[in-house]
């Protein structure tokens, strides 16, 4: 049986990323100006959220970088094109963010909460990823807070209405 590589997808990334590896430019399929987000509906349990669709890899790439805080029933979907181990990072966010991870099911695989930005060239070099406990088919990002007031646990599913 061929097991599926960990794949990072960064939350946000920049244009262009000056470090202290050098310069490193992305496509210019992936450039912010470049990206437009499809709009779809989803619910975990019966709360109704209206989402950005990221389900190629340029929209993956760009995520939610740069963007103001979203209000408690908006957020991002990532959608993958197979089940695997999907890594995400919060380079050039602006916002604390939870992270919930879902399987083709619906179910809910793992849960990150209040994850903070890396907004600064020293918080860039240390940004830390987010491994998932399992395979996922979909990760929604939504505004910090979001997992707690709504009482989401391990035990929430997941419903496509419209992506």
């Amino acid at each position: 049986m061929a097991t599926r590589t960990q794949t990072l997808i960064p939350v946000a990334i920049a244009a262009v990323i000056i470090g202290a590896v050098g310069l490193m430019s992305l496509p210019s399929d992936s450039k912010l100006e470049s990206v437009q987000f499809p709009r779809g509906t989803i619910k975990i349990d019966d709360i109704a959220l209206q989402v950005q669709v990221a389900d190629t890899e340029p929209r993956r790439v760009r995520g939610l970088m740069f963007q103001d805080q979203l209000p408690y029933d908006q957020g991002m979907i990532f959608v993958f094109d197979e089940v695997g181990v999907y890594s995400l990072w919060m380079l050039n966010m602006q916002f604390s963010l939870d992270m919930i991870w879902f399987d083709q099911n619906g179910n809910i695989i793992h849960i990150e909460k209040d994850v903070p930005p890396c907004k600064t060239a020293l918080e860039t070099m240390t940004c830390q990823s987010f491994t998932p406990d399992g395979k996922a088919l979909y990760i929604l990002e939504v505004t910090s807070g979001f997992v707690d007031r709504f009482n989401i646990t391990k035990d929430s599913k997941l419903s496509i209405i419209s992506i």
